[in-house]
């Protein structure tokens, strides 16, 4: 597998540091709101690299941070007369509705900043002690002009890095590069304890933290927004690699922009949507689809008619799937043809082959797609085998399991058994000639938006 990293600005053959494993740390939320459609690409585009390197048999260690003291959540706080840590405790639970609904696994760790402060503390203190921080009046702030090497992710000439930085009021630093590292707490903030006084960490020092305490000095791959390039994961490469001595983070991948109908999502141009809000609206998954549709790197334009033309998708690939069930049961027993297990295979190696080039969703979907339209043609057909819809069901499960998708069959087994019992109740009805109460039965699943398709091998059923 090849990934683009952004360190080297090429794409590169994926190795792990130890053999089997890769270590992988995703920077998280800051809680203090429910997520974002733009916060919903980096959890599911980096949830499908994690599931196809444990496709592909290596054991992942993923780490997602959750940022749970900042000044946003502060402010917020404040707003509503309640602590920090009530604000925080909210919208991490409220994220792991919006995570679990778009089918994102929970990662190995999900870290709290405020429960990793000693460790925090330590790395400052061993940033102080090696000439790369200072002190003053309670804050510690970070010289990036003592690290030659600051600027290497971005690709930045310090030049024009110093140009665009600036000493905001109340900041004592040295230089208008420096960054907090520590913070002096203000009058009715919470704090912790420090050699520096009562105080709080900076954004920065938060992750190196975290990655070092669950993943090691060097961690395999570090991946976020492109937003995060710079300032924050550059802080993170300069603070880490000053204090440990070796490299921070081997590959760098970083998820384009999403705009809403061609324009930069913002709160000012009302365009700014929760995962929450569109997902009443349109369900969980098509919003899902829609962050995994095109290569995570181009950016994807968000719109009413790229939610629906998703759900149209997702409908394809629901209704081979509940098509492959049905066939299994009115399947006759006999050997798979091989004709028809070497057109499948040859599926799963374009599925492969897309996403070991730069994770490549958009043609692992099309791989899927392609599957589905043989299996339409060479599995479902009016005298099914057996061995070749089960095949067929295994590899398609696979394969959308890696993409995270067509997660919703397993919510609706009761309502399928529900469903199942009126398609019989009607059929039976048919039977008896009772053609009111069939009649009654069909308009019954239509209005649960279930629809019938009579055909020789018995009745099928598929979502509107």
């Amino acid at each position: 597998m090849k990934i683009y990293n952004t360190l080297t600005r090429q794409k590169e053959e994926l190795v792990p540091l130890h053999e089997g494993e890769f270590r992988i740390y995703a920077c998280g939320p800051t809680v203090y709101n429910y997520i974002h459609i733009g916060n919903a690409r980096p959890i599911c585009v980096f949830d499908v690299l994690r599931r196809y390197l444990e496709y592909r048999g290596y054991r992942v260690i993923f780490v997602q941070n959750f940022t749970d003291i900042d000044d946003k959540i502060i402010k917020r706080a404040n707003e509503e007369g309640v602590s920090y840590k009530e604000i925080s405790e909210k919208y991490i639970a409220e994220y792991k509705v919006d995570a679990a609904g778009l089918n994102v696994r929970e990662a190995t760790v999900h870290p709290k900043a405020t429960e990793n402060i000693d460790e925090i503390l330590s790395i400052v203190s061993s940033l102080i002690e090696k000439g790369y921080a200072y002190e003053s009046q309670g804050d510690v702030y970070f010289s990036p002009k003592k690290f030659p090497e600051y600027g290497k992710l971005s690709h930045q000439p310090l030049e024009e890095l110093e140009a665009g930085a600036r000493i905001n009021i109340g900041e004592t630093k040295k230089d208008a590069m420096d960054f907090a590292l520590w913070k002096a707490a203000k009058p009715g903030e919470p704090y912790w304890e420090s050699p520096w006084g009562k105080g709080r960490p900076g954004w920065h020092i938060e992750c190196s933290a975290m990655s070092r305490r669950f993943l090691g000095n060097t961690i395999d791959i570090h991946c976020g927004g492109q937003d995060l390039i710079f300032p924050h994961h550059e802080n993170e490469i300069a603070q880490s690699e000053c204090c440990n001595g070796v490299p921070f983070a081997r590959y760098w991948m970083h998820n384009g922009f999403i705009t809403v109908d061609n324009q930069k999502m913002s709160k000012s141009l009302g365009n700014f949507f929760t995962v929450r809000d569109v997902a009443e609206q349109f369900g969980y998954e098509p919003i899902r689809y829609l962050m995994i549709s095109c290569q995570y790197r181009s950016p994807i334009n968000y719109s009413y008619a790229s939610l629906e033309q998703c759900k149209a998708s997702l409908q394809r690939l629901y209704t081979c799937r509940d098509a492959l069930d049905f066939s299994a049961g009115n399947a006759v027993d006999a050997p798979m043809r091989e004709e028809v297990k070497a057109v499948i295979d040859s599926h799963v190696r374009a599925f492969c082959a897309a996403m070991d080039d730069d994770l490549n969703t958009a043609d692992a979907i099309a791989a899927v797609f392609e599957l589905v339209r043989d299996i339409n043609k060479l599995v479902l057909t009016d005298a099914p085998i057996r061995s070749e819809t089960e095949y067929a069901a295994k590899i398609f499960d696979e394969l959308t399991g890696v993409l995270g998708l067509v997660y919703n069959r397993k919510e609706n087994g009761s309502l399928d058994d529900e469903i199942n019992a009126l398609v019989e109740q009607r059929t039976q009805a048919r039977k008896e000639k009772n053609w009111a109460e069939a009649d009654r039965i069909r308009d019954q699943l239509k209005e649960m938006g279930i629809l019938l398709e009579d055909t020789p091998q018995g009745v099928k059923w598929h979502r509107a």
